[in-house]
């Protein structure tokens, strides 16, 4: 489903890729795991078209990513950052501007159902009120989440997502990832991925 076929990248002096070869199939869910500076969040850049290499090409369903291809490869996958850059609206105010931009308003959206998964992940029911700045580290990673489930793109994106988690938490968060239909790429520290036999550990 996903190729990343003899990458190089460097910056400057430092080397980040030299020929890096990953294939993912659809519906895996991989674990991608190199010391800090060797490129993890680098390469989920370079799949959503926000950083290009030296060398190399990446194909997503056999189409190969260029200028032509830049939002069909963007419109199929979702992005969870590990800082949750959101704006600093009212959660419902913010969804609302999310789902209302043009390549979303196909989606159908309700309070309801993102109460339920406000609930689901253990997250106040008052979080729908507050402003994205009085959340706290953890309850922007889970409303990332939420807004990454309900935009239902096949291939999800997460960055250190379970990093501000208690352990109940995490559990909840994880066990709800590896159950999805989804092609989940996943940077994490975190052990309680890896300890998942569903889970496919790329290391370099």
């Amino acid at each position: 489903m996903i190729q990343f076929k003899e990458i190089s990248l460097a910056f400057g002096d430092q080397v980040v890729f030299a020929d890096f070869n990953l294939n993912i199939a659809e519906g895996e869910k991989v674990l991608l795991r190199a010391a800090s500076g060797r490129g993890k969040s680098t390469l989920f850049k370079l799949l959503l078209g926000f950083q290009r290499s030296d060398q190399g090409e990446i194909l997503f369903k056999g189409r190969r990513l260029d200028r032509n291809n830049l939002f069909y490869f963007r419109r199929n996958i979702a992005y969870v950052s590990q800082d949750v850059d959101l704006r600093n609206l009212k959660v419902w105010d913010l969804i609302n501007e999310i789902f209302d931009y043009k390549y979303n308003r196909t989606i159908s959206i309700t309070k309801e159902k993102v109460m339920e998964l406000i609930d689901f992940f253990l997250l106040p029911a008052d979080l729908i009120t507050k402003e994205v700045g009085q959340l706290s580290g953890g309850e922007r990673q889970r409303l990332g989440l939420i807004i990454c489930i309900m935009l239902n793109r096949p291939v999800w994106l997460l960055d250190e997502i379970t990093t501000g988690l208690d352990q109940e938490s995490k559990k909840v968060l994880v066990n709800y990832v590896l159950k999805q239909h989804k092609t989940v790429l996943i940077i994490s520290h975190d052990q309680i991925w890896s300890k998942n036999n569903l889970v496919r550990v790329e290391e370099w």
